[in-house]
């Protein structure tokens, strides 16, 4: 007769090979996982309840830490959010300023997320190489608005300042340079036979199981629907560039992390036009007659979103006129897989994948803990 034991197992937050300040309690018999339970907490918590007690601008400097390794978008869906309520018209050299910015942002996060599958299988080259070369985008960030992580850069009205003198040629620059790696990328990580077995074929997602929990981004790109929000619903100047949606069909962890290289290359493109399109102009409008701290916005409800690096992200805010958000509800692109997904479809992942299944599922556990 057949005589097991489930086991529990912690995973994270201090686990190397966790995913962002989360845990996971994993239920295990030998070395399969039976049950997974997501404990989330461990991190910055309460966003929206702490924008909903904080002026319209003032939240500005809160709202970028609801992501870490991709904190401009926040920035940008909650700037469109109050646009969209107080009718402020931006500029048109603030839209591609944006696109710049968020651009970038992609190129970094799919940088750090292509690192994460070389922590999770020991091929540590690639992460040091990502991490690196992420760096150089943060210079980048540096010099545009004085801060290399939380920017605050993207506000209702345009951005706050003008592209330093320069920049320019400094992006072009960045861009011949990581388009230069792209062979030793592709011959160290996606042809390389030890992380091919490793990932083919592991934590598959159908398109079903996709749409039921709400997945998006690489994630539902991966079972083949070419959904991206920057095509579906336009935002900034989106419709005035020219690139391509990657997908895949097998909907595996190799396909996910494969589509995160291919569209680096799509953000490359888009930047290079960005930059031969830009305008000269004013960056910002001025959505107050009197203080910006004292800012209220009109009546109304609003539901915005744009296409972040793990999918679709988006704010349902609700305004009753006042000079604080009456209600703020923020609808993380990492939420269905980083919580549904880890207790629905974690089962059967045998131990040693968990971190990698993690990895490729790409979840950023603040969007969580919100």
């Amino acid at each position: 007769m057949r005589v097991s034991k489930e086991v529990k197992l912690f995973l994270g937050p201090n686990h190397p090979g966790m995913h962002g300040n989360s845990s996971v309690h994993l239920y295990v018999e030998g070395d399969t996982v039976v049950r997974a339970r997501l404990v989330p907490g461990f991190l910055h918590r309460g966003f929206e309840k702490l924008m909903e007690r904080r002026g319209w601008m003032q939240n500005l400097a809160l709202i970028p830490r609801i992501c870490v390794p991709e904190p401009d978008i926040n920035e940008m869906v909650y700037a469109m959010a109050a646009e969209a309520l107080s009718g402020t018209e931006v500029p048109e050299r603030a839209h591609w300023i944006r696109m710049i910015i968020l651009e970038l942002a992609r190129i970094a996060s799919h940088l750090m997320a292509l690192g994460g599958v070389g922590g999770s299988t020991g091929l540590y080259t690639i992460s040091h190489w990502t991490l690196a070369d992420r760096d150089r985008i943060l210079d980048i960030f540096e010099k545009i608005t004085g801060a290399r992580v939380y920017h605050m850069y993207i506000v209702p009205g345009g951005v706050r300042k003008d592209l330093p003198e320069g920049i320019e040629s400094e992006i072009l620059e960045f861009l011949d340079y990581i388009e230069s790696r792209s062979d030793e990328f592709e011959n160290l990580l996606l042809k390389n036979r030890i992380i091919r077995t490793r990932t083919e074929g592991l934590a598959l997602l159908t398109r079903e199981e996709a749409l039921e929990i709400g997945v998006t981004g690489v994630g539902l790109r991966a079972t083949g629907l070419p959904y991206d929000i920057r095509k579906i619903d336009p935002y900034a100047r989106y419709d005035s560039v020219v690139f391509d949606v990657p997908t895949a069909t097998e909907g595996d962890a190799f396909a996910r992390f494969t589509l995160k290289y291919y569209e680096m290359k799509q953000s490359i493109r888009i930047l290079r036009q960005v930059l031969e399109k830009m305008p000269e102009g004013p960056v910002n409008a001025k959505i107050s007659s009197g203080s910006a701290l004292r800012w209220r916005v009109p009546e109304g409800t609003v539901y915005t979103h744009i296409e972040s690096s793990r999918g679709e992200y988006g704010y349902f805010v609700v305004s009753d006129g006042g000079e604080k958000p009456y209600r703020i509800n923020v609808r993380g692109a990492s939420f269905p897989q980083g919580l549904y997904g880890v207790e629905k479809l974690l089962a059967g992942t045998r131990i040693e994948d968990v971190a990698l299944w993690l990895t490729t599922m790409d979840f950023c556990p603040p969007e969580i803990d919100r």
